[in-house]
């Protein structure tokens, strides 16, 4: 699975962005897609968990962005969103999207794969 991440951009403080990631690959991986993830990279910092969201819809939004930010995904269209609003400075940071895919592996089993986005650039400014 290769996954495509843009929305990225520039910034005011309080505003929103919407990021979105395509994934792309064989229809077998496709289907195997199973939770996808959004990450950020803070400069100077370690990636971070930002949202997730299982294939049936189950979300997971990290503390320091709930209330505001939102993750979302199509299936049909193998996309996953990520709405981001009331943006603050601290928010800033590279986004990374991943994706858990199960597929068999050489040896015949079942193995979950994790595939990563190229990442997007998101910069808020005060």
């Amino acid at each position: 699975v290769q996954l495509q991440a843009f929305g990225g951009g520039l910034v005011q403080a309080g505003g929103s962005l919407r990021l979105s990631c395509v994934a792309s690959g064989s229809i077998r991986s496709l289907n195997g897609i199973n939770a996808m993830e959004w990450y950020r990279q803070a400069p100077g910092k370690q990636r971070g968990l930002v949202a997730e969201i299982t294939r049936n819809g189950e979300t997971n939004h990290a503390d320091s962005v709930k209330g505001r930010f939102t993750v979302s995904r199509d299936n049909a269209k193998n996309t996953v969103y990520l709405q981001m609003n009331s943006l603050r400075p601290e928010d800033t940071g590279v986004y990374y999207c991943a994706a858990d895919v199960t597929m068999l592996n050489s040896a015949g089993e079942w193995e979950v794969f994790r595939s990563w986005g190229q990442g997007t650039l998101v910069t808020v400014s005060s």
